[in-house]
């Protein structure tokens, strides 16, 4: 009897725990570990005395401020722009599609230099911005009393354009196969039993492509969080203006203070679980929620 099961061409659970528990350590594991046991024999005082000044508070609440709404931005236009690529054929698709993927691609350092060159203030978008949407934008914000200067490198938009830039292929890519495999005919279906485009969209696909969507969002979320190379050129790094925490951290390494570099690095550890955790909880209510439909 035992002869006609067919053997698995993958290795059995325990030589595959074993491989996948010892991969994990190596790359995961241990290096957070060493990071931690290194804070802890900082002692949480001086930990919290590190991270408590108003230079590291600064840094910290805006690179995950502007983290956040990069992702934010990234999942509405990724999933825009996934549906887009998977559904509809058009002159220059493939093209497009490959784009897609040039962020991967392209090294981070390369990518900031030519964001700073095109928003710069005399760059071909920087001037463009400068002297045709920065008058447009004060019109319409000066009732508001908000003020645009018509600078993008330098300042905080800079950085959220980086942001975007590293961390939208992780939601196309990760939407993209899903929208692919949503058949048309549960669209016609709900078509034809009177439910309009946007009842369609609110309670049929976007309950599909929930659990996709927030993995691509945690995904570029992530990226932005750590993002350094392409930030730095375009930043303008001022400290309590446009300074971001990884930079922070190297500019303590390169100062031999390693205390205060793996204090920064912890607070960072722990805010992004946090954001993480919330949005893996999210993802379960989400699926469940799919299971119950």
């Amino acid at each position: 009897m035992r002869a006609l099961v067919a053997k698995s061409p993958m290795p059995g659970f325990g030589l595959g725990m074993g491989i996948t528990i010892t991969m994990l350590s190596l790359v995961v594991l241990l290096p957070i570990g060493a990071l931690v046991l290194h804070g802890l024999n900082f002692g949480l005082a001086n930990n919290w005395q590190v991270v408590g000044t108003e230079r590291v508070m600064a840094s910290l609440f805006l690179s995950f401020r502007l983290a956040l709404l990069a992702a934010l931005f990234n999942l509405v236009f990724g999933v825009i722009l996934a549906w887009v690529l998977a559904r509809y054929e058009f002159p220059g698709r493939r093209v497009v599609d490959a784009i897609v993927d040039l962020p991967f691609a392209l090294p981070t350092a390369v990518a900031g230099i030519a964001l700073t060159a095109l928003y710069a203030p005399n760059g071909l978008f920087g001037a463009f911005v400068r002297d045709w949407l920065a008058p447009l934008g004060n019109f319409l914000l000066s009732p508001l009393g908000v003020e645009f200067s018509g600078r993008i490198a330098y300042t905080q938009w800079g950085i959220l354009i980086a942001l975007v830039f590293v961390g939208l292929p992780f939601v196309v890519r990760t939407v993209q196969p899903v929208i692919a495999e949503i058949e048309r005919e549960v669209e016609e279906a709900s078509a034809t039993l009177g439910a309009s485009r946007a009842h369609t969209l609110r309670r049929v696909i976007l309950p599909m492509l929930m659990p996709a969507a927030l993995t691509g969002f945690a995904l570029s979320l992530a990226r932005a969080v750590g993002e350094y190379g392409s930030v730095i050129f375009i930043a303008g790094n001022i400290p309590m203006r446009t300074e971001i925490a990884p930079l922070l951290i190297v500019i303590r390494l390169e100062e031999f203070n390693y205390d205060a570099a793996s204090a920064i690095g912890i607070a960072m550890l722990l805010v992004s679980f946090a954001l993480l955790l919330v949005i893996n909880l999210i993802q379960i209510w989400s699926r469940r929620r799919v299971g119950d439909v």
